[in-house]
């Protein structure tokens, strides 16, 4: 009974228990549902638009009887695949860091997601109420953690992830893998200066770094947004420039790129190799995300500017989630078209472009914008 009541209590707003259990329910849902829900589809879904570019037939064996659903079923048959394989260790490989590898590529991309928010607060105990906008005193964020360094805890959990790619190629006693690692590793803490100085020119026009609020800041039309303007414009090409080279997509695909270099997890196989897969494509998901965050109003859209005082407050959450999904999944069908749209880059025209070219613009850039605050004020 005694513990029915706690139970019963944690759905309570206020109680000790109900911080705990809303975030646990969100953390359940973005990081285990949603993240590598639409990632697994995203495998799909590139080898299916690949197919249409290059006009082949793509991926349509995967049935489950006569649902074919042109072929979407092939990320179910990948992962029974990962599962049965047999899991390979090199005889000479260390055996600690070359199973901790993949753990340290997947992690980091699910735990920055903690930040991100997905949808208009939740007023708890008025869900079926209309609630207009700022009036809700139970309100629940439609986010995991509001930190005020919210982006910031984002790049110093992504940044763990080169570890990732590095011990790959070191513990797996294999020079091939281990330069693998070192292109990777290079690439990604390059590419990663260019993402935080397009962060700080924005920093600078929200004065937070905090994802909601510089969502809060952004309106419901598409000209309220963080992308219009000259230099969040410009923040927004090196930042998403920066996100495709950190998650190693073609054109900076260079660490992996399958048909003629050997990457950082050529020994792995099975379910640790499904990681490494997997990870790259959560990644897209939740630097989608944050993109959509910083410079594309989040769960805004215009027709959304005044459903709260029209429609109850769970159907204005859903609504406003739904929109964040489209945007999301939008914008990771952009970085999927990318792929086969541009030619790899060269080592040396990949670290030349890093630091020569990106790396001067956004430090410009920084300048340009203090300087349009400074003379707008």
């Amino acid at each position: 009974m005694h513990m029915w009541e706690t139970i019963k209590g944690s759905f309570e707003y206020g109680h000790p228990g109900f911080t705990g259990l809303s975030a646990l329910i969100k953390i359940v849902y973005l990081m285990l549902a949603f993240g590598p829900g639409l990632a697994s589809i995203l495998t799909w879904m590139e080898r299916r638009q690949s197919s249409l570019m290059q006009d082949r037939l793509g991926p349509n064996r995967a049935n489950i009887g006569r649902f074919k659903a042109w072929g979407i079923t092939h990320f179910l048959a990948d992962a029974l695949k990962f599962m049965v394989k047999e899991d390979f260790v090199p005889v000479k490989a260390h055996k600690f860091l070359f199973a901790l590898a993949p753990v340290l590529a997947l992690a980091p991309a699910l735990i920055v997601a903690a930040i991100i928010p997905f949808g208009a607060p939740l007023c708890w105990g008025h869900l079926t109420e209309i609630v207009p906008t700022g009036t809700c005193g139970q309100a629940v964020d439609l986010q995991i953690a509001r930190l005020d360094v919210g982006i910031l805890f984002y790049f110093a959990i992504s940044s763990l992830s080169v570890y990732g790619a590095t011990l790959a190629g070191w513990s797996s006693y294999n020079k091939w893998a281990m330069m693998g690692g070192l292109r990777a590793s290079s690439q990604m803490m390059s590419y990663e200066v260019t993402m935080g100085m397009a962060v700080l020119s924005m920093f600078l026009i929200y004065g937070t770094l905090e994802p909601g609020a510089m969502v809060a800041q952004q309106g419901y039309w598409p000209w309220q947004w963080g992308i219009w303007g000259i230099p969040t414009a410009l923040s927004f090409f090196l930042f998403l420039t920066a996100a495709i080279a950190e998650t190693k997509r073609t054109p900076f695909d260079i660490p992996e790129g399958e048909p003629e270099i050997i990457g950082y997890f050529v020994e792995y196989s099975g379910l640790r190799f499904g990681m490494f897969f997997l990870g790259e494509f959560i990644e897209i998901v939740f630097s989608s995300a944050l993109m959509v965050t910083i410079f594309l109003g989040g769960w805004h859209l215009p027709f959304l500017d005044g459903l709260a005082d029209r429609v109850p407050n769970i159907a204005f959450v859903l609504i406003t989630h739904g929109a964040w999904i489209v945007k999301v999944f939008l914008f990771t069908g952009f970085q999927l078209l990318i792929r086969w749209s541009l030619p790899r880059f060269r080592s040396d025209q990949l670290m030349q472009l890093g630091w020569q070219r990106l790396l001067p613009v956004s430090i410009a850039n920084v300048l340009i914008t203090a300087g349009w605050i400074l003379y707008s004020r």
